[in-house]
């Protein structure tokens, strides 16, 4: 079990990828558990959120923007990153500005509630959760590193994926798993 203070382990499974003096990007931060795990590691950090005590928390492990990416326009257009991490959060007309904002040769780590997740708990709408295969679709044209589609432990169901966008200078990309393969959506843990 982890504590709203330590960092997800898909993003800590998937941190290495992220190197040192990087740029992150943590939309909608919170408490800043993923600002404090990458500025620990020696990123440049930026979290977003909505709420004036998140962005004040965030500033202690890098910059915060208080801002509503639901209700106005995207704050950073254009901007890119060498990271950008998204939990627990999902509003899906963002979806493409968020995988806008990796930066050549950058990585999305993604981690949110999908389907079923209505069965146990909450998020309980539609509107929050990711219906199968759903994330694996909007990283079309990224390459697909990891993804999961099931149970975690406590229950709780999820989707989760890692991305990354070609380097600039990469020769054309062989088309990416989400372009090849039908989504995983298999349970990673049985639900009993």
């Amino acid at each position: 079990m982890h504590s709203d203070t330590a960092p997800s382990p898909w993003i800590v499974r998937w941190s290495h990828l992220v190197p040192h003096g990087a740029t992150v990007l943590d939309l909608a931060c919170g408490a800043g558990r993923h600002l404090r795990w990458f500025a620990s590691r020696g990123a440049t950090t930026l979290g977003i959120d909505r709420a004036p005590e998140a962005v004040a928390t965030a500033q202690a492990f890098g910059a915060g923007l208080l801002a509503d990416v639901e209700g106005a326009p995207w704050p950073l257009p254009g901007r890119r990153f060498d990271a950008v991490v998204v939990t627990n959060y999902l509003h899906r007309p963002l979806l493409p500005t968020i995988v806008e904002a990796v930066a050549p040769g950058g990585v999305l780590i993604y981690e949110t509630f999908a389907q079923g997740q209505e069965a146990v708990g909450r998020p309980s709408r539609p509107d929050f959760l990711l219906a199968p295969g759903e994330l694996m679709h909007a990283c079309a044209g990224l390459h697909i590193v990891a993804y999961e589609d099931g149970w975690l432990d406590p229950p709780r169901r999820v989707q989760r994926i890692v991305a990354r966008r070609a380097p600039a200078d990469a020769a054309p990309a062989a088309p990416s798993l989400a372009e090849t393969a039908p989504p995983y959506a298999g349970p990673l843990h049985p639900q009993g």
